[in-house]
């Protein structure tokens, strides 16, 4: 995809099949015009995943093929949530470690305006040591980013 009739390019929605990654969708759809190109992006890693399998589905962490084919499935369902959400999206499943690297290299090569995603709020020492993939990626993509927060 590249830049819309807007002037901007596509939204990136980092989406691990969780609640928060959800919500994400749902309060960019809310916040933005609709219509706008969209990609939905599942990073997933060898040995530890990364993402919220489909329900029903077990994963041997050690088989690339069965993860990378279930990494697909998520990207699939989040890209189907942004299209309810009113953007015209397609889905991206990479294989990457850290993850945020993965969610700004596809924002780089799509051209991404805007990266979009849920914080799971990890801080405090858990997040010395788990760090937080929100905020690396805030951090260290040049792109405008907008972090979802769970509602409570």
């Amino acid at each position: 995809m590249s830049v819309g009739e807007q002037g901007l390019g596509p939204v990136l929605f980092a989406y691990d099949g969780s609640d928060l990654a959800k919500l994400a969708i749902e309060e960019a759809g809310r916040q933005l015009e609709p219509g706008r190109d969209a990609v939905v992006v599942t990073v997933w890693r060898p040995f530890a995943v990364g993402f919220i399998p489909p329900p029903g589905l077990e994963l041997d962490a050690a088989a690339s093929d069965e993860v990378a084919s279930a990494a697909e499935q998520v990207a699939a369902q989040g890209a189907a949530l942004a299209r309810a959400a009113g953007f015209r999206a397609q889905s991206v499943a990479l294989k990457e470690a850290p993850t945020w690297k993965g969610i700004a290299r596809v924002a780089d090569e799509h051209g991404a305006s805007l990266i979009a995603l849920g914080s799971h709020g990890k801080s405090g020492f858990t997040g010395i040591f788990l760090g937080s993939v929100a905020g690396d990626v805030a951090a260290h993509s040049g792109r405008t980013v907008l972090i979802v927060h769970g509602r409570g």
